[in-house]
């Protein structure tokens, strides 16, 4: 069965349903259509007497290309918390149009733990990226139309740091050259994900912070290396006026009609990847538990989850879920590569406890990486159908005696919520426990020792190296006073290392650090480690090939 099957429009709340489910008045949802909606930043305001809910973080081990189910797990998590009788919201980030249509596909779950309507929120949803795009590019123009007309803040044109952006995966984009002639600069596009208008949607904490934060932009240097800023071209009104909706978290359903909030998506192995500060804001005064995903393993989204976005909210989880599966595992043991559109190997999908043994230690590391925040840890085995029930017991024994709080097998892509439910007991439990929540490093520490720290404590390198020009961007943000600003690391998400081939838990390598990104309005810095795209490109079989629009019936076909 098609996922889009899963959640025909009929069996869907209406939008208001949901804002009563989360306590909210109906002067407070703003509809987007029957079944979306958005969310008065008054409610925030109106709440903030509440009482805040448990807040759970979903994290994962080292993924093969196709995902591991880290957004289902959430998902289903959810709703196995709701079907034992507490109120709970999952809170997740906006699907992006580059996998949509290039290698994972869609981004709002699958099977019977999805969040619906599935095909409006993995195209245009709301309108929020699209809004992002624009206040990108709107800047752009802004700062070659200073240039053109006689540049009175004297940006050197070949300092200028702001690129451009899309939303589509297009590697052309990577590196082109602007305009024509003598007067030709070179430029190069990230994708909307990457860009640091959508970074700042999602650590701003109010309309003020989005203006401050937008005015903060640092665009370019002048010849004498001073900065130059969006406020200092007078954009900054008319960005946040293209971000004016888009800064409301959106709201939407589970396939179990259960509220989830879905808002800003920044990529979590080359942004912050993490949804809305707003977002969670909200949730956490509307629920008994709110469960949040981080994109991809613990030494990515995690990381920055614990270092970026709590830094930035105030808020402490409560407890932490890594989700892990067989396929995944026993690929960290055999090593073998995998390739979207083939079939995944039979030692990767029958029996294979050799394999399952030795790639275990990549799950080691990541149930290590999140202890080390004093976080209570809870292993979720995310089953497939044809894995075996002695292997899958296994993995939970092994992952309670290797740190894990405890560890639960979860069915939630077939049985829903009800296949959720141990693993929402185990939640329950972790989560009621002390929890001595702390930062892995200080923000006051030079900008070598606090990339050096995240990449020995959470990848296990054993050295850092730097190219020069990323010792020159280093020397350069240090002058302008930025050196106190948390890092935000941009490496695969396939390996614990920045070389994807790299499995299970290697040690002793050198991370090389090929760039260093100053985004000042969204306050953090972006380690670039080398082999990482910011402008991603399409594989040889994009997603894209198989999605249609039944000419009959206007239904959006193959979006899975």
């Amino acid at each position: 069965m098609n996922d889009a099957d899963r959640s025909p429009a009929g069996n869907l709340r209406p939008i208001q349903e949901i804002g009563k489910l989360l306590g909210l008045s109906p002067d407070e949802i703003h509809p987007h259509g029957r079944h979306m909606g958005k969310v008065s930043l008054t409610a925030l305001d109106r709440l903030k007497h509440r009482p805040q809910a448990r807040y759970v973080l979903v994290t994962a081990i080292n993924p093969t290309p196709l995902g591991e189910g880290k957004t289902t797990t959430s998902i289903g998590l959810t709703m196995g918390l709701c079907r034992l009788g507490h109120r709970a919201i999952v809170t997740l980030r906006e699907p992006s149009l580059g996998p949509v249509f290039g290698i994972k596909g869609g981004g709002t779950g699958g099977g019977r733990a999805q969040v619906v309507p599935m095909e409006q929120i993995n195209l245009h949803f709301t309108g929020d990226a699209h809004a992002v795009s624009a206040a990108h590019n709107l800047l752009s123009a802004f700062v070659d139309n200073h240039v053109f007309h006689g540049n009175e803040r004297h940006i050197d044109p070949e300092r200028i740091s702001w690129p451009r952006t899309s939303g589509i995966s297009d590697r052309a984009l990577r590196e082109l050259m602007l305009g024509t002639g003598i007067q030709g600069q070179k430029g190069q596009f990230v994708i909307s994900e990457a860009s640091e208008v959508m970074a700042i949607l999602a650590l701003a904490t109010g309309r003020d912070d989005l203006r401050h934060r937008l005015g903060r932009v640092i665009v370019g240097l002048t010849k004498d290396g001073k900065p130059v800023t969006s406020g200092d071209l007078n954009c900054v009104g008319s960005m946040a006026a293209l971000l004016n909706d888009a800064l409301l978290p959106n709201v939407v359903q589970t396939l179990e009609g259960t509220p989830a909030f879905v808002h800003t998506g920044p990529f979590g192995n080359i942004a912050h990847g993490n949804c809305s500060v707003l977002s969670d804001a909200i949730a956490l005064r509307c629920a008994d538990y709110v469960v949040t995903e981080a994109g991809f393993g613990s030494e990515l989204g995690a990381e920055k989850f614990f270092n970026i976005k709590c830094r930035v909210s105030g808020h402490k989880p409560s407890a932490a879920v890594v989700v892990a599966t067989l396929r995944a595992l026993k690929l960290h043991g055999t090593g073998e590569g995998i390739k979207s559109g083939q079939p995944l190997p039979s030692s990767l999908t029958g029996p294979n406890m050799q394999a399952l043994e030795k790639g275990f230690a990549n799950l080691e590391q990541h149930i290590a990486n999140v202890k080390r925040y004093g976080v209570p840890v809870v292993v979720a085995v995310n089953a497939f159908s044809d894995d075996s029930h002695a292997e899958l017991e296994w993995v939970r024994e092994r992952a309670k005696s290797a740190g894990a709080t405890d560890a639960a097998v979860s069915t939630h892509w077939s049985d829903g919520g009800k296949g959720a439910e141990a693993l929402a007991h185990a939640v329950i439990a972790a989560a009621s426990q002390p929890s001595s929540f702390s930062h892995l490093y200080e923000l006051t520490w030079p900008i070598k020792k606090k990339i050096e720290t995240i990449a020995m404590a959470m990848y296990g390198a054993g050295a850092v190296s730097y190219d020069p020009s990323a010792e020159r961007q280093i020397g350069v943000v240090g002058d302008l006073g930025y050196g106190q600003l948390p890092i935000c690391m941009a490496k695969t998400p396939l390996s614990l290392s920045h070389d994807p081939s790299l499995k299970g838990r290697p040690t002793g390598f050198t991370l090389p650090i090929k760039e260093l990104r100053l985004l000042a309005g969204a306050e953090f810095l972006t380690a670039v480690c080398s082999g990482i795209q910011l402008m991603p490109g399409l594989p040889k079989k994009p997603a894209g090939e198989r999605i249609d629009v039944d000419g009959k019936t206007g239904t959006i076909v193959g979006l899975t």
